[in-house]
C-alpha cells in the first residue's frame, strides 16, 4: 500500500512540474544534457545570465549545471502543491544525485553535473545540504528565533556559496565563512522582500520572537497591516541583514578578479533590496518591494566597467 501511494504521490508531483523535469528512462549523451542545463539557466533567471557575462568562459556550462541542479531542487519543493508529492520527488532527486556520484545518473542535470563534480571535487553533501532545505519546507512553517533561521539558510543558501567558490578554486574554510556571511544576507534580503509571498505560501521566516518583542500579531502579517510595530521591526531586520552583508564584504578582496565583480554585484543587489525596503517605509505587507531596472541597468553597467577597467590595466602591463 505504501509502495502504491508513494508511487501516486510520484506521480501527482511530476505531472504538476514542467515535463522536461522528469526522470527520463536512460541518460542523455553528455553535449545534450550540457545543452539542457544552460537552456535552463538562460531561461529561467536573467540575472543569472547577466552574471555569467562577468565569468570566465570556461567555468559557464559549469555555472549552467549547477544552476539547473538549483533551479529543478527548488521547484521540487515550491511549485508541486502537495507536501507529500514534494517529499517523494525530493527523495528521487536524492537518489539521482547518488547515482551522479556513483557514476550512473540518468537525468540530464546529473549527467552534466557528473562532469562539473569530477573536474572540481566537490563534496555531495554541498548539493544534498539544499535538498535538506527544500525538505524543512515541506514541514517547518515557522521559526521561533533568529538563530533557527541561521540554520535554515545554512542549508538553503550558503552551500551556493561553496558550490561557487569551488568552481572558481577556492577551498579554504575562510572564504567559505565569508561566503557564508554573503550568501545568508541575499537569503534574508529576500524573506524581508517576500514576507506577503511567503505567508501566502504558509510561511513566516521573520523570528517568532522578533513578532512578540515588537507587539507584531500573526494575524496583522495575514490582514497585511503595515502598523508602525511591523514597520520597527521590520526595519530592526533590514539593519540586521545590512550587517550580515558587511561581514561578507572582505571575500570581495580575496578572489580573483572575475568572480569579485560578480560577488559585488549581487551583494549590491541585495543592498538595493533592503534600500527599496528603507525607501517605503518598510512597509512590505502588500506592497513587495523590488528594484527599478533603471538600477538594475546601473548596477549591471557599473559591473561591466569595471571589468573593462581591469582588463585595459592588465593589457597595458
Amino acid at each position: 500500500m505504501t509502495q502504491i501511494s508513494t508511487h501516486n504521490s510520484a506521480a501527482l508531483g511530476w505531472s504538476r512540474l514542467p515535463s522536461s523535469y522528469a526522470i527520463p528512462a536512460s541518460a542523455p549523451a553528455l553535449d545534450e544534457a550540457q545543452q539542457y542545463c544552460a537552456h535552463l539557466a538562460r531561461t529561467h533567471y536573467e540575472n543569472f545570465s547577466v552574471a555569467t557575462w562577468f565569468l570566465p568562459k570556461r567555468l559557464r556550462q559549469h555555472f549552467f549545471n549547477i544552476y539547473a541542479y538549483c533551479r529543478i531542487s527548488d521547484d521540487l519543493g515550491d511549485e508541486v502543491g502537495d507536501t507529500a508529492a514534494s517529499l517523494v520527488l525530493l527523495d528521487e532527486w536524492q537518489r539521482e544525485l547518488d547515482s551522479c556520484y556513483q557514476g550512473a545518473p540518468k537525468h540530464p542535470v546529473f549527467v552534466a553535473l557528473s562532469e562539473t563534480v569530477r573536474q572540481f571535487d566537490i563534496p555531495k553533501h554541498e548539493f544534498s545540504d539544499l535538498l535538506t532545505a527544500f525538505r524543512q519546507d515541506q514541514t517547518v512553517t515557522r521559526f521561533e528565533t533568529f538563530n533557527d533561521v541561521l540554520g535554515y539558510c545554512h542549508y538553503s543558501a550558503n552551500p551556493v556559496g561553496h558550490l561557487v567558490l569551488y568552481l572558481c578554486g577556492y577551498r579554504d574554510a575562510e572564504r567559505q565563512q565569508f561566503s557564508d556571511y554573503t550568501c545568508t544576507a541575499l537569503q534574508l534580503a529576500n524573506f524581508w522582500q517576500d514576507v506577503s509571498v511567503d505567508y501566502a505560501k504558509g510561511r513566516i521566516y521573520l523570528p517568532l520572537e522578533d513578532l512578540r518583542t515588537f507587539g507584531v500579531a500573526e494575524s496583522g502579517i495575514a490582514q497585511q497591516q503595515n502598523t508602525p510595530a511591523f514597520c520597527a521591526m521590520m526595519k530592526f531586520q533590514v539593519e540586521r541583514a545590512r550587517d550580515w552583508f558587511r561581514q561578507g564584504l572582505p571575500l570581495i578582496a580575496k578572489v580573483d578578479r572575475d568572480l569579485a565583480i560578480d560577488l559585488d554585484l549581487f551583494s549590491r543587489g541585495g543592498l538595493e533590496i533592503l534600500k527599496a525596503i528603507e525607501q517605503q517605509g518598510y512597509a512590505v505587507l502588500g506592497n513587495r518591494p523590488a528594484i527599478s531596472k533603471a538600477r538594475k541597468l546601473a548596477l549591471v553597467t557599473r559591473a561591466a566597467m569595471s571589468k573593462c577597467f581591469r582588463m585595459s590595466l592588465g593589457a597595458s602591463r
